[in-house]
């Protein structure tokens, strides 16, 4: 039996016509919300009414009657601190419930049926009717829910699963709720794992793709570099053909035989002459492979210009020494070659 001050309470304040009067108007609703506060009262003694200001998501305040007080769960489950909110619009609307937050034993994260500022959410309120529904099976349902997972506690004390014929069809839809929510969530981290290790993966990809792309385009320049070398050496070997041409050198001896044999130059001088521009092409080639072994990254700086200024040293004392010892039968064929 509820207590004779929670009636007169309840009487009082649900029968108020003052500018203290709640936000429940019609008759029949109040005697029915005063019935179901007083079963409630009587199945649960630990909690009792009270009236309080109630703020709705769109910043509108009414004035309502709640029940609070603590919800014992099982003996080894800490008490549930509860607010249970009788709306407006009861019992067409289902009761607000809330649990009393605990600064030093805060609601587990990602509860599901808790959220982190203590609004409480489970089938029966997501079913409510305003026929066969009412405060005290909505109480007993908060005792299932929280004995199933607790909101203080990692452990509770109804984990197993009984036979299904043995529960009623709401237990079976807060357990189906319960499972789903925490298959959710880890799906939800292997997915967030998966995103996570394919970003990574996306990450390295894209550098690969870029050093690809880098080698590419070094190719590429080196192809244009070896194409303009090949049309150079072009340009030279058809000079040198005409000027074998004209000069009527034997261009059989000179493109299948010993290259010297072209040329019917006389003396020691014509010999030097022959060395020396041999010589001339040997340093060319040299610096050429030099500037590629530079370009290629296998050789510093400082070691290119030192070898360059050695090899154009060379050259140039070679070259020098080619133009004291041009003679008359070889001038044009200097001129074409230096």
């Amino acid at each position: 039996m509820a207590s004779p001050c929670h009636v007169d309470f309840i009487d009082n304040a649900m029968f108020c016509d003052t500018m203290f009067a709640l936000a429940y108007t019609d008759s029949d609703q109040k005697w029915l919300i005063r019935e179901h506060l007083l079963s409630i009262l009587r199945e649960f003694p630990s909690l009792h009414p009270t009236i309080d200001t109630f703020i709705h998501n769109d910043g509108s305040t009414v004035k309502l009657l709640k029940v609070e007080g603590n919800l014992h769960i099982s003996h080894s489950l800490p008490l549930t601190h509860i607010n249970i909110w009788i709306h407006e619009h009861y019992p067409h609307v289902a009761p607000i419930v809330q649990v009393s937050l605990d600064p030093s034993n805060p609601i587990r994260p990602n509860h599901p049926f808790v959220d982190v500022s203590g609004v409480t959410t489970s089938s029966y309120l997501h079913t409510w009717s305003p026929f066969g529904y009412n405060l005290v099976g909505l109480a007993y349902n908060l005792v299932r829910l929280f004995s199933l997972d607790h909101p203080f506690s990692l452990v509770s004390t109804d984990r197993n699963m009984c036979h299904l014929s043995y529960m009623s069809k709401m237990e079976c839809m807060d357990r189906l709720w319960w499972m789903l929510h925490y298959d959710i969530i880890t799906l939800s981290e292997n997915t967030n794992n998966k995103i996570e290790k394919l970003t990574t993966l996306q990450g390295e990809m894209k550098m690969r793709g870029d050093v690809i792309d880098n080698i590419i385009t070094g190719l590429e320049h080196e192809r244009a570099g070896l194409k303009q070398r090949v049309k150079e050496m072009t340009d030279e070997a058809d000079m040198l053909i005409n000027w074998l041409a004209v000069n009527k050198v034997n261009l059989s001896v000179a493109l299948g035989g010993e290259v010297e044999d072209a040329f019917e130059f006389e003396g020691k001088d014509a010999n030097l002459v022959m060395e020396g521009l041999a010589e001339d092409r040997a340093l060319e080639d040299l610096m050429y492979a030099v500037e590629k072994a530079h370009e290629k990254g296998a050789m510093s700086h400082e070691v290119y210009i030192k070898q360059i200024r050695v090899l154009a040293k060379d050259q140039f004392m070679i070259r020098a020494k080619l133009k004291k010892l041009r003679g008359p039968k070889i001038f044009k064929f200097l001129d074409l070659i230096l």
